[in-house]
């Protein structure tokens, strides 16, 4: 039989497009990861991979071997599963990806909580408005709003979400407020960016009224990070878009104010990403029960800061 590290090695490379990434992953140099791959396409005596200078693309033989491979591992990994569920205390190392904002002001918070419940655990955080890719990334788990686009992944429902607009007072006061989103026009606007484009397209609804407001971006200012747009809003620079849960704290504390409460946006639930395989590590099983519960401890108390439009199946139409 093959050595069980050479067979992890070429399904991750298969997994990865790149034999020097899944190297990296497994703690070898790219040298070493191939003489390894090497020692087993030759133990097989059958090609694994076409390799180019960018890419490995599978044989045939390979895709085939490959299937029953992943096969074996994931019966391998079953069974550790199954160990560790037995065990009092989950252990290991957790990857969890997140917002900025949302991960820096109220998920590092729950994080520390879930650790002291489980101290054998040890966790990394990334955090980024950039959408993570779990397999290419090593994420056990994301947290991200909206309706998820890839469906090759599980999306668990976490919470109820809704993005609104939000100004600090000192703002208001200086220049007034919005009454309708056809006002907009006339204030500083707040906009997020990333590789896909500008979120500047704002939509609003209201008793069967469908309001759209595009940020001229070249008046306003833009960032790539959420927590940076929730600090120029603070300070008074002018108008975000952001999600109750990254606000909540600050329209709590006074430091913002949401504006234009009776034109309710989109929903964009919380949703946790994970992959889809036949087992769940105990450890992320763990995670994701403690989020499941602190989201609805926490939604309970939001929705008492909220205006109704943007609470839970609130609105006026």
């Amino acid at each position: 039989m093959q050595n069980l590290g050479d067979i992890r090695l070429f399904v991750e490379a298969a997994k990865l497009g790149s034999l020097s990434a899944a190297g990296r992953k497994m703690g070898l140099s790219p040298a070493a990861a191939s003489a390894r791959l090497v020692k087993l396409e030759a133990a097989l005596n059958t090609r694994l991979f076409e390799r180019t200078t960018r890419r490995l693309r599978l044989t045939a033989e390979g895709a085939m071997y490959l299937a029953h491979c992943q096969q074996a591992i994931d019966a391998l990994d079953d069974a550790h599963a199954a160990l560790q569920a037995g065990r009092s205390a989950v252990s290991g190392k957790l990857r969890i990806a997140a917002t900025s904002d949302f991960g820096r002001h109220v998920l590092r918070g729950w994080l520390e909580e879930f650790n002291r419940l489980h101290p054998h655990i040890t966790l990394a955080l990334i955090l980024g408005d950039a959408v993570a890719d779990l397999l290419q990334d090593d994420l056990d788990l994301a947290i991200r709003f909206g309706v998820p686009q890839n469906s090759s992944m599980v999306a668990r429902p976490l919470a109820f979400n809704r993005r609104v607009l939000c100004a600090a007072p000192a703002y208001v006061a200086a220049r007034g407020m919005p009454a309708h989103p056809d006002e907009l026009h006339r204030f500083d606007c707040i906009v997020l960016s990333s590789a896909s484009g500008t979120a500047n397209e704002w939509r609003f609804e209201r008793d069967g009224q469908v309001r759209d407001f595009i940020v001229p971006t070249a008046g306003a200012r833009e960032t790539n990070d959420g927590a940076v747009a929730r600090e120029w809003a603070i300070d008074g620079h002018g108008i975000a878009m952001k999600s109750v849960w990254d606000i909540g704290a600050d329209l709590q504390a006074g430091r913002l104010q949401v504006l234009l409460p009776d034109w309710r946006t989109p929903d964009a639930p919380v949703h946790a990403l994970y992959q889809r395989t036949r087992y769940m590590a105990p450890r992320v099983r763990a995670l994701l029960d403690f989020l499941v519960e602190r989201f609805e401890q926490a939604g309970v108390e939001l929705e008492a800061i909220l205006p109704q439009s943007a609470r839970e199946g609130g609105g006026t139409s």
